[in-house]
């Protein structure tokens, strides 16, 4: 039972891992971060592994989106305190990632996951529509209604 468990994840992995790693760089611009990002959420995967395998590769999107938030989380406030973080490096464009996070946070949740999937992980509509158990016209509304709140937050930070 543990070696098929531990077969399923193996085969599953490199998939996960690009995607995980796709969607943290996005956030983040940095590869370094978005390595560590992509290794947190797989650990997360494995030890999750019965529950998750279902919908394996938007669960580490998911999870990867989240753990990236949190790091531009910690960098903003740490930048507010006049702080750098250790192993800061100049990424690109980091403001427009900050606002990019900023207002990713602000969405509710069900747009947060949509968004996410489809534009950070590369999901169709049809996937992230089943990895969240949505129809696909919900999909597309909770796009729509989360891409036209990100451009309103971002035009006017």
């Amino acid at each position: 039972m543990a070696d098929d468990r531990a077969k399923d994840f193996e085969d599953a992995y490199d998939s996960m891992r690009r995607a995980a790693y796709r969607a943290a760089y996005r956030l983040l611009g940095q590869r370094a971060a978005a390595e560590d990002v992509a290794g947190e959420a797989l650990a997360r995967a494995f030890s999750r592994w019965s529950s998750v395998s279902a919908h394996a590769e938007a669960w580490v999107v998911t999870v990867a989106t989240n753990l990236a938030l949190d790091i531009g989380r910690q960098r903003a406030r740490a930048a507010r305190r006049g702080q750098v973080l250790v192993d800061e490096r100049p990424i690109d464009h980091v403001e427009t990632r900050l606002d990019l996070q900023s207002a990713l946070r602000a969405l509710p949740r069900r747009q947060r996951e949509v968004v996410a999937l489809r534009f950070l992980g590369d999901f169709s509509e049809r996937a992230t529509a089943a990895a969240l158990g949505l129809s696909v016209g919900t999909v597309k509304s909770h796009a729509s209604r989360g891409l036209a709140r990100l451009r309103t937050t971002v035009e006017r930070v």
